[in-house]
């Protein structure tokens, strides 16, 4: 029986259209389902719609268009993006799905009801991140880190909340073993460091009146909704049927990586966890954090005008062209800079006159020679690209396998192949079409549509010539 691997995206908001980093980061999380399923693993994936925030209600309700309606299409928008990227999750799960999720929170919520309690608390909300700050958590501006410019509201309300502070010294314990190992190290020793500052408790629910009546209720006080972070955490639980599945719930549990981006950090290794612990739940194995796209130079805003939306890119260019860009030209822990005239520049430089130009070369100097069996031989998968791909160093990954690329091109020139003829030529196509099976097998993760292209074209005794796998743009 083939070991399980469960992994995740984050879910995301869905009070707007996607953009430019949720394709990232739906990229990052198939490229490691792929890689997993590539080990024989039974892989499961999952995101899906983080649809009872406050800021899904505001966004609908500036739209003017009812709430149920505003999250379907919007969720919606972010599905079809995984598709054409050829990222599609195997589960999709949505906060408002009443039938899975409503029952799997309010599961979670008894189970922590040792730890939660009723008062009446004053503090400044952040609708961006759904959450309460100190003054000392802000910018010099007051400002939230992660939404600048936004003023934060000042909210008064009475609310449950959850004894977060219990779980301090337990949490220290658990990051500091790697219990859930964090990757990369920064981002552990962030987690480290605000655990050190001391936790206070948090609140877990809204009035329905701010809520506007939308989201999960609170079991059992029908005049509140349980508060965003901890219903929208709990999807990677309902989705795989915890509160109404226990045997598929027990099979896929616990996460074995969470993929997420560095602004929800705190969420997902502090909160989450200890909602865990409390209820008595396994804990996730490790949590994967990306840090963030610019674009030309600035942070992504709707202010700035310069929210990139990825679909129209992927029907100009191709999804796995996409997939190629994200993955081998950024580094996952450092912020990069994405911009159309880059994109093009490397699109022609590695795939039109790299990748592409040696499969082209290789074919039509294959035609009509019989290859000998050495070249339907596949070998393992290199120990360097094996250690960058389970370690998510995804542009060292491919890096590797344009190494073999170049060296295929090498070859060729310094031999001369078109030139040859017999046994000769015949021997060193041999050679460069084992490894173009070599590349299509590595490549399979990344740009699965590129791979299986290859091998349709180099997978029997005789080659042919086909379109070329990436036309150059002008």
């Amino acid at each position: 029986m083939s070991r399980k691997f469960y992994l995740t995206a984050a879910i995301p908001y869905v009070n707007a259209a996607p953009h430019i980093g949720h394709a990232l980061e739906f990229v990052q999380t198939d490229t490691i389902a792929r890689y997993h399923r590539l080990l024989g693993e039974n892989v499961v994936s999952l995101s899906g719609g983080d649809e009872n925030a406050l800021k899904n209600v505001q966004a609908a309700e500036k739209a003017g268009v009812p709430i149920q309606s505003f999250a379907d299409n919007n969720t919606e928008l972010f599905r079809q993006l995984s598709i054409k990227l050829n990222a599609e999750f195997d589960v999709w799960q949505k906060g408002s799905d009443q039938k899975h999720h409503y029952p799997a929170s309010q599961k979670l919520w008894n189970l922590c009801k040792d730890d939660i309690y009723q008062k009446i608390y004053k503090g400044l909300y952040c609708v961006g991140c759904e959450a309460f700050y100190t003054k000392e958590e802000l910018d010099e501006n007051g400002e939230c880190f992660e939404h600048p410019g936004k003023k934060l509201e000042e909210v008064e309300e009475k609310n449950y909340f959850f004894k977060l502070s219990k779980y301090q010294r337990q949490l220290l314990e658990i990051i500091k073993n790697d219990e859930i190992k964090i990757i990369p190290e920064k981002r552990k020793n962030e987690v480290l460091s605000f655990l050190e500052r001391g936790l206070e408790d948090i609140s877990i629910s809204r009035t329905n009146e701010r809520a506007k009546n939308w989201g999960v209720p609170v079991p059992n006080d029908n005049t509140q909704r349980i508060y965003v972070w901890f219903d929208a955490l709990n999807i990677y639980q309902s989705g795989i049927g915890f509160g109404w599945d226990e045997e598929k719930y027990n099979k896929y549990w616990p996460a074995d990586v969470h993929v997420i981006g560095k602004g929800i950090l705190r969420f997902h290794a502090i909160y989450w966890p200890a909602f865990l612990l409390s209820a008595k739940l396994q804990l996730p194995r490790k949590i994967f954090v990306h840090d963030y796209f610019t674009v030309n130079g600035q942070k992504m805003s709707k202010t700035l005008g310069n929210v990139i939306d990825p679909t129209w890119l992927i029907d100009k260019y191709g999804a796995d062209s996409l997939r190629y860009y994200f993955l081998a030209k950024f580094s996952p822990f450092n912020d990069g800079d994405f911009s159309e005239d880059k994109f093009k520049e490397v699109y022609n430089a590695d795939l039109a006159n790299g990748l592409g130009n040696l499969i082209s070369r290789v074919a039509k100097m294959s035609e009509g020679v019989t290859l000998d069996d050495k070249a339907n031989h596949l070998s393992n998968t290199s120990d360097l690209w094996n250690n960058f791909s389970s370690k998510y160093e995804f542009d060292k990954a491919l890096g590797s396998v344009w190494e073999t690329i170049r060296n295929c091109d090498l070859l060729i020139n310094k031999n001369e192949v078109w030139k040859l003829e017999g046994s000769k030529k015949k021997n060193i196509l041999s050679d460069l079409i084992h490894s173009i099976r070599e590349i299509a097998y590595y490549l399979k993760p990344f740009l699965p549509e590129t791979a299986e292209k290859i091998e349709k074209q180099f997978g029997g005794p005789t080659t042919k010539s086909s379109e070329p796998l990436f036309p150059r743009i002008p």
